[in-house]
This record gives structure tokens, sequence and C-alpha cells, in this order.
């Protein structure tokens, strides 16, 4: 009876050990086309704003962050009348991805996989950005595309 504790313990460790790798393959099935109310209305959103940013990338002023996010790539790229609502078009952008990775996650039923969402959105972004023009954020920095 002594070593029933130590068993458990044990036969835990290998059951934790042998579902780690299934949990971390989960992500790979994530359906990132999830069609929920609240996506299709991010999406839609982001859609209605993509012609007011494009500009602004087309111009280098801003790019996509390393975390799929937009960033400030040259500020002296948007001239200074337009730097308040650039701003406001990058928050606003960037608060509808930050919900959709979220929505994401949730409606895969996996809330705790928003990261790895995030990863695959930003991922799929930076593969479709246009060739020839915008800039990027890799691990080492900016680079045009």
């Amino acid at each position: 009876m002594k070593f029933r504790p130590i068993l458990t313990s044990v036969l835990l460790a290998l059951a934790l050990a042998n579902a780690a790798p299934a949990l971390a393959d989960a992500p790979a099935e994530t359906n990132l086309n999830v069609n929920t109310p609240a996506s299709t209305a991010l999406r839609a959103s982001l859609k209605a704003r993509h012609e007011a940013l494009r500009p602004y990338l087309d111009s280098g002023a801003i790019g996509i962050g390393v975390d799929g996010r937009l960033a400030v790539h040259d500020p002296a790229a948007a001239p200074l009348s337009e730097r308040q609502k650039l701003q406001s078009l990058m928050s606003a952008e960037n608060a509808d991805w930050t919900a959709l990775f979220r929505e994401v996650a949730s409606a895969n039923g996996h809330p705790e996989w928003e990261a790895q969402v995030r990863d695959a959105f930003t991922k799929r972004r930076l593969e479709r950005a246009p060739q020839h023009g915008w800039w990027v954020q890799g691990p080492n920095g900016w680079v045009k595309k």
C-alpha cells in the first residue's frame, strides 16, 4: 500500500508525457476561418479599414510587425497632418486583430490557444504581404518585401 501514491504519481506523469505531443499538435488543427457572428464582424471591419491603411503600408510609414500587428516603420513617410489619423487607424486595426485572435481560439473551443492563433495569422499575413514594397518586421529587424 505504501507504493500506491508513488505508482499513481508515476502513472499520472506518464499519461501527461504521452498527452503533451497531442496538445502541442492541436493548434495545427485549428480552424482559422471560423464563421461566428463576432469573427464575421471583425473581418468586415478589417476589410473596410484596409483601403485607408494601404497608402501608409505602400509608403513604408507603417509595416507588419513581428507580432502581426501594425507598427510604425518610418514616421516621416506620413505627412504630419495625417499622423493622428494614422495612429487611430492603427489602434483600431490592432484591436480588431487581437479580438479576432481571441475569437478564433474561443470558437475552436480552446481560448488558451490565442498565442498560437496569433502566430498562425501573423505567418499568413507576412506571406500574403505584397512582394514589393511593404515592410515587415522579422527577428533581425525590418525588411522590405
